[in-house]
């Protein structure tokens, strides 16, 4: 490969996902590094003070400081849009960072936003605590329906917010009929991606405007680094969002976006293991708990949409004990499997999330989103999946289950 050749659109767009993933977006130093260079700078210098102006002005391509540009987040960023099928990014320093970003940007004080119920318990803060202290109304409708997207609709409507599969109740949302409604009233449609990533679902194909991700989660995928992103068109991404960023200065490390770069390279081969574990995981506890909510499973209310929507079901999923003391006797019982809030880790983790991720979340919405005492969310993660069994059984049987 050429120096820049993973930069070059005209190349990169033939390539198939998995060598978008380890070569899109780099563009090599004069030293002719193999692995993308990791560039430690706030500021940058200028051969003169023209050069500087010119810079400044928007007359000359380079770089003028880190908060706007920095080489090794550059290569994140368009390695991110490459696999995304998006025509820009931009990386933020983490996912919540991202999702601020990405309504902020483009609300004002008396739009509307319609959003999903079920959402990340921070993402809920913010369309149920942050977005009305600027005067921006929510409607929240259960997102399964999308009938209620167009129904929730108002004049002043400018932004449909949802997740699929939603954290942590695994609702799908069906992204060509929602996305569809928000194009047909030019309202833009925002999508947080992050539990299934572009390796198993990209929205943009089914008409979402915006995609945002923790690209903490699946893209870095070994529990590393925080990181965030932001997909669109150039002309949202240059003209919306960037201002935004440009002067509030939600900024990614160059540090953590080499560490993300480097988790792109397996990310393709590591979901895709993580799932098949998922699914063997998920076809175990069925039958062995109350309730399971496994997209990949057809038992799973909307399995079929999820399967034509999603290359596989992901490496997360929810089941349901007969309460707190149950979900949380499950979690001490467990040797293998770590207790922990975090999700995309090549790792297993377990957490229960009416204590934890949404525990800043009313009871009374927490039960409107699905997310009741007995609920436990699980990412499985690279380890045999019959030792994930073994270690299910022994903590199932301990809270006698």
């Amino acid at each position: 490969m050429k120096r820049n050749t993973g930069q070059n659109r005209a190349i990169t767009r033939h390539w198939r996902p998995a060598t978008r993933a380890v070569r899109g977006g780099t563009a090599r130093s004069e030293y002719g590094e193999t692995s993308e260079a990791l560039f430690l700078t706030s500021g940058y210098a200028y051969d003169c003070a023209g050069d500087a102006a010119a810079r400044f002005a928007g007359d000359q391509a380079g770089m003028t400081y880190s908060r706007l540009q920095n080489p090794t987040v550059e290569m994140l960023e368009q390695r991110i849009a490459l696999i995304e099928g998006a025509e820009a990014c931009r990386a933020t320093a983490s996912g919540m960072a991202a999702m601020t970003a990405a309504l902020l940007c483009q609300l004002q004080q008396g739009d509307h936003v319609v959003a999903g119920r079920a959402l990340f318990g921070s993402c809920r803060w913010l369309t149920d605590t942050l977005l009305p202290k600027f005067g921006i109304a929510t409607t929240i409708v259960d997102a399964r329906d999308p009938q209620q997207f167009a129904d929730a609709v108002r004049p002043e409507t400018r932004v449909f917010f949802f997740e699929t599969p939603a954290n942590p109740t695994m609702d799908i949302v069906d992204l060509a009929a929602v996305c569809g409604i928000a194009r047909e009233r030019g309202i833009v449609s925002v999508v947080d991606n992050a539990f299934a990533t572009p390796a198993l679902q990209r929205p943009m194909e089914f008409g979402a405007d915006v995609v945002a991700y923790s690209a903490t989660k699946m893209m870095d995928g070994q529990g590393r680094v925080l990181a965030g992103a932001v997909c669109g068109s150039e002309d949202f991404i240059t003209n919306t969002l960037l201002p935004f960023t440009r002067n509030t200065g939600p900024t990614l490390s160059a540090f953590n976006a080499w560490v993300v770069l480097k988790g792109l390279e397996t990310l393709d081969l590591r979901i895709r293991r993580q799932s098949e574990n998922a699914l063997a995981v998920g076809r175990f506890l069925e039958g062995r708990v109350p309730r399971i909510l496994h997209p990949g499973l057809s038992s799973h209310p909307q399995h079929n949409l999820a399967m034509r929507q999603m290359d596989m079901a992901g490496c997360i999923f929810a089941f349901e004990v007969a309460g707190r003391a149950q979900a949380h006797g499950l979690l001490d019982a467990l040797e293998l499997i770590d207790i922990s809030n975090n999700i995309g880790d090549s790792r297993s983790l377990m957490t229960h999330p009416a204590s934890t991720t949404h525990s800043s979340v009313a009871e009374e919405k927490r039960l409107e989103m699905g997310i009741g005492e007995g609920l436990l969310r699980l990412n499985v993660g690279l380890e045999d999946p019959a030792d994930l069994i073994d270690d299910l059984d022994r903590a199932l049987k301990a809270v006698g289950l």
